[in-house]
């Protein structure tokens, strides 16, 4: 893979989403409100504070990532701009990789305003080396969700995109414990809840608080990422024949 090819195609991606202050503005801010309307109130404690904060990062991220790269491509598939794109000499590897490289930033720009918030309004208390370390592990974190999201804009109509992907944003937010403690799950969504990626990605987070297990967190993200790369690129490929063949 080039580079320079890489960096050229996520720079194209990325003046598209900033011509576009309509979604960005909006997707940036509304995890922001989230947390503000349902974490606030119980955010009383700095132990509290710390683990809600973490996990509404997550929520921002996972959010930003599902629908961006989920509807939005979905949206692009049958736009001449994307007939054109087709025609040059670049592999499904490198689209792939630079939506990577250009909606984990997005997604952290979201949970940044997140944890604004959370500075301002609770007793959250991370050191600067746990908020490094946060954002580190949030960026690494995204990548499951940015292919998650791909794969729903390759295999889903641009009308079907919309609910599929609210239902998985808000589904894996509640079964992955982003909302409430695990514990206080349902004993159904308890045994499911390990293995699903939103409880990866708080298991990655929260062990920086000493709440999570990032060891197993990494590994289930790590499993995530190679599958739904995988499907993302079948998903090209099937729509490339179905349109170009």
């Amino acid at each position: 893979m080039k580079l320079a090819l890489l960096f050229a195609h996520a720079r194209m991606i990325a003046l598209v989403l900033l011509r576009s202050p309509g979604f960005i503005v909006p997707s940036i801010a509304f995890p922001a409100m989230f947390f503000a309307l349902f974490a606030l109130p119980y955010a009383k404690t700095t132990a509290i504070a710390d683990v809600e904060t973490l996990s509404f990062m997550i929520f921002a991220i996972s959010g930003v990532c599902l629908y961006q790269f989920g509807v939005g491509v979905a949206a692009e598939r049958g736009r001449p701009w994307e007939r054109y794109l087709r025609t040059l000499p670049v592999p499904p590897g490198t689209r792939l990789a630079a939506r990577i490289v250009c909606a984990a930033p997005l997604g952290i720009a979201a949970a940044a305003v997140v944890a604004i918030v959370a500075r301002l309004f609770t007793p959250v208390d991370l050191s600067a080396a746990q908020w490094l370390l946060a954002f580190g592990l949030a960026f690494v974190g995204a990548i499951p969700f940015v292919l998650i999201g791909i794969t729903i804009g390759y295999w889903a109509s641009a009308r079907a995109a919309v609910p599929i992907a609210t239902a998985f944003n808000l589904l894996l937010a509640y079964a992955g414990a982003l909302w409430m403690p695990p514990e206080m799950l349902p004993h159904l969504v308890q045994a499911i809840s390990p293995y699903l990626p939103t409880r990866a990605f708080g298991d990655l987070l929260w062990s920086i608080v000493g709440s999570g297990n990032a060891a197993r967190g990494l590994a289930v993200l790590t499993v995530y990422a190679i599958l739904f790369a995988l499907l993302a690129s079948v998903g090209y490929r099937r729509d490339e024949r179905k349109r170009y063949a």
